[in-house]
């Protein structure tokens, strides 16, 4: 798990954080709320989460690097299922009233104490040398588009589709979870991933890349709390321009309503019927929200 002598907030955030931020997008409950039974929406997205329980196990069960991985995964299995159990009785307890958060760590906690740290390694593996082959021919393709505002409806839509970034910034900041959750990229992934993409000359198809960074984000979960992130990235982030959060956990479960003091942009696919019933959209529906600094 992180180290929490090691966590700072992140200096963009506008200030007082205290009352300007809230991690969390979707509020679980109101203050008005008894804190002793669980709300309509604490139930709907515990089930959501034990839900997922059964893909998670699975991924577990396969998991070569852990010694006994059938065994263990059904030990995650049913302790996790417990622990949602336990909190749909008594909000408080295991640290609630839950949010995404807290669902989130729970369930990481709960695979890490038996041994798994990265379950999703193998699909990670697949799809990011699928990826890699078809880098040089999307941004050909991209290039090769004239009109501006074309080339950036391109773009957006290569970020929904996962297969591109635009490196096209001087001061970038590509930043990546420090431990495996789910199937999102790490630390140490995103710098070998790089690397690969990098030319004899280390450019990424022609693009200089002596002015790209690779940061740990300090972060372990799916969702990010911006109060807690690393000092790396905290560093060299403090004159940034541009915040970009893509995905639908740090762009829209968390963070979407967040302010900067400089432009932001989230990104995301809604990919929860909770999440679109919450926004008044639909499932998959793309979000794209951008936020000026003035003045």
């Amino acid at each position: 798990m992180e180290s929490d002598s090691a966590m700072v907030a992140f200096p963009l955030l506008t200030t007082p954080i205290e009352s300007n931020y809230r991690a969390c997008t979707i509020p679980y409950r109101f203050p008005s709320d008894n804190p002793r039974k669980a709300t309509p929406t604490e139930i709907a997205w515990i089930d959501l989460f034990r839900n997922s329980i059964p893909s998670f196990k699975k991924r577990a069960e396969s998991d070569t690097t852990v010694v006994d991985a059938p065994t263990k995964a059904e030990k995650f299995a049913q302790r996790y299922a417990d622990i949602l159990d336990d909190i749909k009785k008594d909000p408080e307890s295991h640290g609630g009233p839950p949010d995404c958060t807290l669902l989130c760590r729970l369930r990481e906690q709960v695979l890490r104490e038996l041994g798994f740290r990265d379950i999703f390694k193998k699909v990670k593996d697949e799809e990011n040398t699928k990826a890699i082959s078809l880098f040089p021919e999307v941004v050909r393709l991209n290039d090769d588009i004239e009109d501006g505002g074309k080339r950036l409806e391109n773009l957006v839509r290569g970020i929904f589709a996962g297969n591109i970034f635009d490196l096209g910034s001087a001061q970038v900041v590509l930043a990546a979870n420090d431990l495996p959750s789910i199937n999102d990229v790490t630390y140490p992934e995103l710098i070998e991933i790089i690397s690969k993409l990098k030319d004899e000359s280390g450019k990424l198809i022609g693009v200089d890349t002596s002015n790209l960074l690779i940061a740990n984000s300090g972060n372990d979960l799916p969702v990010i709390d911006l109060t807690r992130v690393s000092q790396e990235l905290a560093y060299l982030a403090s004159d940034a321009d541009l915040v970009i959060l893509e995905g639908m956990g740090r762009g829209i479960e968390t963070n979407l309503y967040a302010q900067f003091k400089c432009d932001s942009l989230k990104i995301g696919m809604v990919k929860h019927p909770e999440v679109a019933q919450f926004l008044g959209g639909r499932l998959y529906d793309c979000v794209f929200k951008y936020n000026e600094v003035l003045g």
